[in-house]
C-alpha cells in the first residue's frame, strides 16, 4: 500500500501528514512518540490501510511540521489541538474509528480521549502511560522513577546540543539504550536522520519533556502528594471504548506504570501483552499487534 506524504494547515501552521489507504474508508489517527515521527508507523498502516484511512502526522516539534522554540508551545492543550486539526482536516463532522498513540503519542491519544471523546468511536495505547497512574510511579521513588531518570537529563537546557552532537549520534544511541533496534534498516536510519535535521527539531522534541507538569522522583525519595500536580480521576476518565498493548522488555515505561487504569475508564477491553517486545512494540510486532486492532474494531 502506497504512502502520501501530504500537509494540513492547523491554526495557520503547516504540519506534514502521512496517509495510507482510500480517503473515503475509516479514518485511524496514528500519534507517534519521542523520537520518532509520522513515518514510523508505516509497517502498521500497510496492514491495515486495506480498511482503514491511516493518516499520520510528524507531531509539533518533529520532521517537517513547526517546531517553535519556546516550551510554552509544546502543553498538553496545544498538542490536542494539533490533533483535533488533523481530524477536521481528515474527518470533519464525524468521528475518527481510533486513535492509535505510542509514547508520548499516546499521552496526547489519552489527553484527546478525555478532552473529546466524541471525536473517535474506540482508544487503542501501545506502550503509553495515563497520567494519574504514571505520575503515582514517577513520584514513588521506586523502580519507574529509576527507569525515568532521563526525563530530568531531557529537561535540562542544552539536553538537544548534546542529542544532535556528532550527527545526531546522541539520538540514535538514545533510540537504542536498552532496547532492541534491530529492526532499524538503513531506509528507517535515513528517515530519522532526515526528521531530525530539521532546524529547532531536536529543541522542539526535547520540550515536550519540559512542558510536562508531571514530576519525576530521584530514586529512594519520594516526592509527597501535596507536591504533585492536582489530577482529578472524574476529570480525566476516558470514556471511549479502550485498548492497551504492551511490550513487556519495556525497560522505559514499566508494568506498574499501568496499574490502576481500568478504574479510569467506562469500557476498558484489557492489556494485550507481547513478552519478546520492548518499547519499540509496533516495530518488533507489526503483524500481531495490527491483526490484535483489526480484530478489535471489527
Amino acid at each position: 500500500m502506497n504512502m502520501r506524504t501530504e500537509t494540513v494547515e492547523i491554526a495557520g501552521e503547516t504540519f506534514r501528514v502521512r496517509a495510507w489507504g482510500d480517503p473515503g474508508a475509516p479514518l485511524l489517527l496514528l500519534l507517534h512518540g519521542f523520537p520518532e515521527h509520522g513515518g514510523a508507523w508505516h509497517e502498521i498502516a500497510v496492514r491495515l490501510a486495506d480498511r482503514f484511512h491511516c493518516v499520520a502526522p510528524d507531531q509539533r516539534g518533529y520532521g517537517a511540521s513547526p517546531r517553535p522554540h519556546d516550551v510554552a508551545s509544546y502543553r498538553i492543550s496545544r498538542l490536542v489541538a494539533d490533533a483535533l486539526g488533523v481530524l477536521d482536516a481528515y474527518a470533519p463532522g464525524a468521528p475518527a474509528r481510533a486513535v492509535i498513540g505510542h509514547d508520548w503519542g499516546a499521552s496526547v491519544a489519552y489527553a484527546l480521549a478525555i478532552a473529546a471523546p466524541e471525536r473517535m468511536q474506540a482508544l487503542v495505547i501501545g506502550n503509553g502511560v495515563h497520567p494519574i497512574p504514571f505520575q503515582r510511579e514517577l513520584a514513588r521513588g521506586g523502580a519507574q522513577s529509576e527507569a525515568s531518570q532521563y526525563i530530568e537529563w531531557l529537561r535540562a537546557e542544552g539536553s538537544e546540543d548534546k542529542l544532535a552532537a556528532g550527527g545526531l549520534s546522541g539520538l540514535f544511541r538514545m533510540f537504542a539504550a536498552k532496547m532492541d533496534t534491530s529492526w532499524m534498516t538503513e531506509a528507517d536510519r535515513e528517515g530519522y536522520a532526515e526528521a531530525w535535521g530539521h532546524p529547532g527539531a531536536v529543541r522542539g522534541m526535547v520540550n515536550w519533556y519540559r512542558a510536562t507538569p508531571l514530576k519525576v522522583a530521584a530514586p529512594g525519595r519520594p516526592i509527597p502528594p501535596e507536591a504533585l500536580p492536582e489530577m482529578d480521576p472524574a476529570a480525566l476518565r476516558v470514556r471511549p471504548p479502550h485498548l492497551l498493548l504492551w511490550g513487556l522488555a519495556d525497560t522505559a515505561l514499566l508494568p506498574e506504570s499501568r496499574d490502576g487504569l481500568a478504574e479510569l475508564c467506562d469500557d476498558f477491553r484489557g492489556v494485550v501483552e507481547y513478552p519478546r517486545a520492548d518499547h519499540w512494540l509496533f516495530h518488533h510486532e507489526p503483524g500481531a499487534t495490527a491483526a490484535e486492532i483489526r480484530a478489535f474494531l471489527a
